[in-house]
């Protein structure tokens, strides 16, 4: 064996490394979902996201005083980045808002089938080709949502109309960072951190009513829901690092298992027949489509 091969970023050891790793990121955004459930119950979402915010930006503090701030300030198309970190801003806040009132599995199925309205939207404003059996497999996903939306009730639920809004936010926010992908990753979290800071800041400015002073305890709490994501974000790019995409971005549907187990284990939540069938067409989808690109970049290497 080669000290090449031994040294290969996705070898066999580095690739159960980039899954671990990857896991463990999945297991901390469900915490954090699970602490942003449990504290929205008292404070207000705008003031979730102000704290959230803040303690963001101290973990990010260091890399800015490092790199100095104009790296962060000044980049190329500054328009596509603030109507990033504003997409960014309303999905946060639409799941924050969805979660109060519906358990975490019913939130997380909404959020979980972004990538296939990613691949849906893709041909029109990324212009990539989609055959057509990503095209039968997008159908499969937006059929999935149909059986976990219910459209057979008198009418959609507020909450779930706001997380169908959430994750399509989070569609557009991904395939906007697809079209900045040249962005170095510590700015687009930047951006992002701040989006969400101006976002639930005017929020409080339109309603100050919104404000409860916190505790001490619940200090603590609001501040690592920012730390915990930010974390979250950076084992998955530590993850992707570690192992192919291929190996390691199918884990990221373990936030359904999580969100299951903890909203049951916290909430007492029982997730309904039709978000479990919903959801497994939309995880069947997603991975279809994935693996599906991942077969066709393999054919074009060049690309």
């Amino acid at each position: 064996m080669s000290l090449q091969s031994t040294l290969a970023p996705h070898s066999g050891s580095a690739a159960r490394n980039g899954a671990i790793v990857m896991l463990l990121s999945m297991l901390m955004f469900s915490l954090n979902d699970v602490m942003g459930k449990w504290l929205v119950g008292t404070y207000s979402v705008n003031q979730l996201m102000t704290i959230r915010s803040l303690a963001a930006l101290v973990i990010l503090a260091p890399f800015i005083v490092k790199r100095g701030w104009r790296s962060f300030l000044i980049v190329d198309r500054p328009g596509l980045h603030a109507l990033r970190s504003l997409l960014f801003a309303a999905e946060a806040s639409a799941f924050y808002f969805a979660v109060a009132y519906m358990p975490l599995a019913d939130t997380m199925t909404y959020w979980l089938a972004a990538p296939i309205y990613v691949a849906a939207a893709s041909p029109f404003v990324l212009g990539e080709k989609v055959g057509w059996r990503r095209w039968t497999a997008i159908l499969v996903g937006f059929l999935g949502v149909l059986i976990a939306l219910e459209p057979s009730r008198n009418s959609f639920s507020l909450p779930a109309v706001i997380a169908l809004f959430g994750s399509a936010a989070f569609a557009g926010a991904i395939l906007l960072g697809r079209t900045l992908r040249e962005t170095p990753d510590m700015t687009l979290v930047f951006w992002q951190v701040v989006g969400a800071l101006i976002f639930s800041l005017a929020g409080l400015a339109i309603r100050p009513a919104g404000w409860t002073t916190p505790d001490f305890e619940a200090t603590i709490l609001l501040g690592l829901l920012g730390i915990v994501a930010m974390m979250a974000h950076i084992l998955v790019t530590r993850a992707l690092k570690l192992a192919d995409a291929a190996t390691v971005v199918p884990l990221q549907y373990t936030l359904l298992f999580w969100a299951v187990i903890f909203g049951w284990l916290f909430f007492g939540d029982t997730p309904r027949i039709t978000v479990l069938i919903g959801s497994a067409l939309i995880v069947a989808s997603g991975l279809f489509i994935f693996f599906r690109e991942q077969q066709l970049k393999k054919r074009q290497p060049s690309a």
